[in-house]
């Protein structure tokens, strides 16, 4: 049995802008139910209520912050939660940004997260045998265990893994704020901090750890190419030794067809019949069940509206008029750029009685897009991991996704001769190969039985928290080897 200190930006069910918030929500749930003791450190957001104070830093005692204090939860699984609770830098409407972009004292207030963890695992006798960060928000972390904790009982032989959810993201910030963070000079080098003459936190987590994970085994290596590595691909192949792959996980109590609250049907591998049930929910909800309707297949798409989603070639498909031709009907939840949410919006106006788009986010009709579609189209430019795909195959919708990261790891591509397979891939990022896979799902779906199969082999698959816990178990034994040799 472990003590895991895991640092996360947000977590489920008390903060969450994307996938990061259900990873910070599910894994110490996962790891918690496979015995060990979990305690998530996390900012106290807007909106989150309740905790008992455990520790309080008064201003100014480092990093000039303001008053800070450590609330402590523990839920019902055993995950116990400490949240950082400072007004002056959590109490906004958003977690990382406002109308006008990126707040601009982020740098101070992920470097207080990065501190309290520590500060508080100090002042409560807490000894973390790993320690576990999340993106860039939380890369400090381990340069304070260096910096400000060498030799602390607290973490003696305590390993650090920091996992990268998204490389685009990189927390780059002026050099002149390095004595804000109160750390030295002297780790602002090559193999420190420094990045282009500036401060990266994504760059610390991962110089500054025994252990680097991504989110998928596809992801690690493609970050480590100059088409995908943003600029940190030297960085990370210098540390290729140290870099681990391991997915994401599907959190099962929230994504279960048999027992979905959010679906008006249940289903499951041993029974479909309730997923044409919810399709038909689906189509009365976005305003597209009309007579004859419901025979068509629906294309679903949760999705971030950006050109890292895919959205550019949807639109080279709309302006051709190839997506329109296609004898399918398309329901579409998300919000983006005025640019794409202006294209779905003028399908819909062209094409009432088969487009039904929702510009925003609905957690509910997110359930029913995944029960009640046919296909789900994942056409990413890079994706980490990527969830959705997960969750299309678990609810019995087939996925069409590119090649790429996370998709190209759990999405196998159907054999065109014996009909074995997942889901429908293509390689090249185009519209044209994008098409061409749609293509090919349709016409497999006018073959009920060998779509029936197509479904079930999805279904099939083991894509839970449990099966990713496990390796993290074994990186976390990793980390804490080299952690004891110095």
């Amino acid at each position: 049995m472990l003590d895991i200190l895991m640092v996360v930006s947000e977590a489920i069910p008390h903060s969450k802008t994307g996938g990061l918030g259900d990873v910070g929500g599910a894994l110490p749930a996962a790891l918690a139910h496979l015995g060990h003791r979990v305690t998530v450190v996390t900012p106290r957001y807007r909106g989150i209520e309740g905790g008992r104070e455990i520790a309080a830093f008064a201003r100014g005692a480092w990093l000039g912050a303001p008053d800070a204090r450590l609330l402590e939860r523990v839920h019902d699984d055993g995950v116990r939660f400490w949240f950082v609770d400072c007004p002056a830098y959590y109490d906004r409407e958003d977690l990382y940004a406002d109308r006008l972009g990126d707040y601009g004292d982020n740098y101070l207030r992920f470097s207080l997260l990065a501190r309290a963890a520590l500060e508080g695992a100090a002042a409560t006798g807490f000894r973390p045998a790993v320690i576990h960060a999340h993106d860039w928000q939380t890369g400090l972390v381990p340069v304070y265990l260096r910096e400000r904790f060498r030799g602390h009982p607290a973490f003696a032989g305590a390993g650090t893994v920091f996992t990268i959810h998204n490389l685009a993201y990189q927390g780059i910030f002026g050099r002149e704020v390095l004595p804000a963070l109160d750390l030295p000079w002297d780790v602002f080098t090559g193999e420190g901090l420094e990045f282009w003459n500036n401060i990266s936190f994504l760059k610390a987590g991962i110089n500054f750890s025994e252990i680097v994970t991504t989110v998928s085994r596809r992801y690690a290596q493609e970050i480590q190419t100059a088409e995908q590595g943003f600029g940190f691909e030297g960085i990370l192949r210098r540390r290729a030794g140290a870099l681990i792959g391991i997915r994401n996980g599907v959190d099962t109590r929230v994504w279960d067809p048999a027992n979905d609250p959010l679906l008006p049907a249940a289903f499951s591998a041993e029974d479909l019949a309730g997923k044409t049930k919810v399709k038909h929910a689906l189509l009365a909800r976005v305003g597209l069940e009309k007579p004859g309707q419901w025979a068509r297949p629906v294309i679903g798409m949760v999705s971030r509206m950006v050109d890292q989603k895919g959205l550019d070639i949807i639109q080279g498909a709309v302006k051709a008029g190839l997506l329109q031709a296609l004898d399918a009907l398309f329901v579409i939840l998300g919000t983006g750029t005025p640019e794409y949410e202006g294209m779905w919006r003028g399908l819909v106006k062209s094409h009432p009685d088969r487009v039904a788009v929702t510009v925003g986010f609905n957690e509910e009709l997110a359930h029913l897009i995944e029960g009640g579609s046919d296909i789900f189209l994942m056409p990413s430019r890079f994706e980490p991991c990527g969830l959705n795909q997960m969750y299309s195959l678990r609810y019995g919708t087939v996925p069409v996704v590119r090649a790429t990261g996370g998709l190209d790891d759990t999405v196998q591509d159907v054999d065109e001769a014996t009909g074995e397979g997942t889901g429908f891939k293509f390689a090249a990022h185009t519209t044209e190969a994008m098409m061409g896979a749609l293509g090919r799902a349709l016409a497999w779906y006018g073959r009920p039985a060998a779509w029936r199969r197509i479904q079930l082999a999805g279904m099939a698959q083991d894509n839970s928290w449990e099966a990713s816990a496990r390796e993290y178990v074994e990186v976390y034994g990793r980390a804490r080897e080299r952690a004891s040799r110095g």
